[in-house]
């Protein structure tokens, strides 16, 4: 009798991936014609993420700039809540304040999970476990079928497979 296969669902990003994506940003905004002398700036404070300038246009572009960085290195970015994502006026600058979130909520694992029950193959099980979902089945097919489904889903928060075995 052969053992079931799984994989977990996940909500993560690598933090390295991420710290790359700031310093790249840096960089180009020291580079960049049109962001001198507007004090733009951006850098990463644990889990968040300060964007700076003194208008709210430049802040904008700032975060414009750190989106496709974070895309070209392979960061989702649903991983990155900026609120509404308007500049909030800090004395003479402006701020655009973003939260890196990771793991999936309660509320968003029984999403996947209803998903995968009304959706998905009907060999596949599912399991919550704390901030991640494990998905089993016998077939492997299957679960390459899950994982189809579950990327061409639109959730509000970024979705990442491990331990695919």
């Amino acid at each position: 009798m052969m053992a079931d296969s799984s994989f977990d669902v996940v909500s993560k990003y690598d933090m390295q991936e991420v710290d790359n994506a700031v310093n790249q940003t840096a960089k180009e905004i020291n580079q960049r014609y049109d962001f001198k002398g507007v004090d733009a700036s951006v850098e990463l404070k644990g889990e968040t993420i300060v964007m700076k300038a003194n208008s709210e246009e430049r802040c904008l572009a700032v975060y414009d700039v750190l989106q496709t960085k974070l895309v070209r290195r392979g960061v989702s970015l649903k991983s990155l809540d900026v609120g509404e994502g308007e500049p909030q006026q800090s004395g003479k600058e402006y701020r655009l304040v973003g939260a890196l979130k990771e793991g999936i909520s309660q509320e968003n694992a029984k999403k996947i999970t209803k998903l995968i029950r009304d959706e998905g193959p009907k060999s596949v099980k599912t399991q919550i476990q704390g901030d991640e979902v494990r998905v089993t089945s016998k077939s492997r097919d299957d679960l390459q079928a899950t994982i189809a489904l579950l990327k061409g889903g639109d959730f509000d928060f970024a979705v990442s497979f491990q331990n695919y075995r």
